[in-house]
């Protein structure tokens, strides 16, 4: 396997987050294309750093730190979706049309 396969594994799995974000109503499958979005771009990163000439672990360490972005995201949005939960007694995301609650 090469550079090529890894690139087509995460070009793939990009556009299924982003279809999911664009496509779903519900706040917790967003989130979750959203993570799937972030796992494709450690898989870039780490392949990247596999296949190029400098011995460094760069790919690596910049992976490990979208990984805890990723679990900060994580925390923040499902406090937020918990709050709107409360508030509208829903998670869809077309419920949620004004800022006044």
């Amino acid at each position: 396997m090469g550079l090529p396969h890894f690139l087509i594994l995460s070009g793939t799995l990009f556009f299924i987050g982003l279809f999911s974000v664009l496509a779903k109503r519900n706040l917790i499958a967003i989130l979750m294309g959203m993570e799937i979005m972030l796992s494709s771009v450690n898989i870039n990163l780490v392949a990247f750093n596999r296949y190029t000439t400098a011995p460094a672990l760069h790919g690596h360490v910049f992976a490990l730190f979208v990984i805890a972005l990723a679990a900060a995201e994580v925390s923040v949005g499902l406090a937020l979706i918990i709050s709107v939960y409360r508030q509208h007694k829903s998670v869809e995301a077309d419920d949620i049309d004004s800022m006044k609650w």
